[in-house]
């Protein structure tokens, strides 16, 4: 069974008089363990696609079944705990809260989770040391460099061990040796197994994945598969 599987999915905006076709019938799979991109131009779909996925938006019509469940049909209430457990998040403007140190950036979804104090502070430690940041835990994000704060994102879209990794630009706020560093990362959580599905407008950025999906018109217009794709080449513990 497909970890994701979207059926004829579409999504449709009203703007004025006008109806944008945002996805047109998309059907997708991607399997647990998959390393996936997702490309294309601006207006082509590609974020509308990465929000059903994400369950921050909802499908006009169509079926979205997410780990054996069927998310297309939940309320807001019910998508909200979904993205909690099943999906971490990583986004291009990091989306840290600036007065709070690492750990405890990492601690929040544990908090809304109902994570009792001692278990998550040890678990949000862990995935911090998971990422090379133990010796950053008290930091507060001003005084971090780029690729430390993407990796205290990274931190915690983990602790919740979530079905998916999404990120969106996840180096589109870095320089190219940081983002080098950060796609290593994803690369050595790829191999230990994790789920990710990176949303990228960088050709360099996508050939990390193994596998690139390319949506144009609210299609899918190409979908290849890279067995042998770029190895990460630098030491994921080596951000300044």
């Amino acid at each position: 069974m497909s970890l994701i599987r979207l059926k004829r999915i579409s999504r449709r905006y009203q703007m004025g008089a006008e109806t944008i076709h945002a996805l047109r019938e998309v059907s997708l799979e991607i399997e647990r363990g998959e390393y996936v991109a997702i490309m294309g131009p601006s207006g082509s779909g590609k974020s509308t696609l990465m929000n059903v996925i994400g369950c921050l938006d909802t499908p006009t019509s169509g079926e979205y079944e997410l780990n054996n469940t069927l998310v297309s049909e939940m309320d807001d209430n019910e998508l909200a705990e979904i993205r909690n457990k099943e999906i971490g998040f990583i986004f291009q403007t990091f989306n840290l809260l600036p007065r709070s140190d690492a750990l405890r950036n990492v601690e929040l979804p544990l908090i809304y989770a109902g994570v009792p104090a001692e278990e998550r502070r040890r678990i949000a430690l862990d995935a911090l040391a998971s990422v090379g940041l133990a010796d950053r835990i008290h930091h507060k994000p001003n005084e971090m460099s780029g690729g430390q704060r993407q990796r205290v994102a990274v931190a915690r879209a983990l602790v919740n061990k979530p079905s998916i990794l999404l990120a969106d630009e996840p180096t589109g706020n870095l320089d190219s040796k940081t983002g080098a560093e950060i796609m290593a990362l994803f690369s050595q959580l790829s191999n230990q197994g994790h789920t990710i599905i990176v949303v990228t407008h960088e050709e360099d950025i996508a050939k990390h994945a193994r596998r690139i999906l390319r949506i144009r018109d609210g299609l899918i217009a190409s979908d290849e598969r890279h067995e042998g794709a770029r190895p990460a080449t630098v030491p994921p513990a080596s951000v300044p």
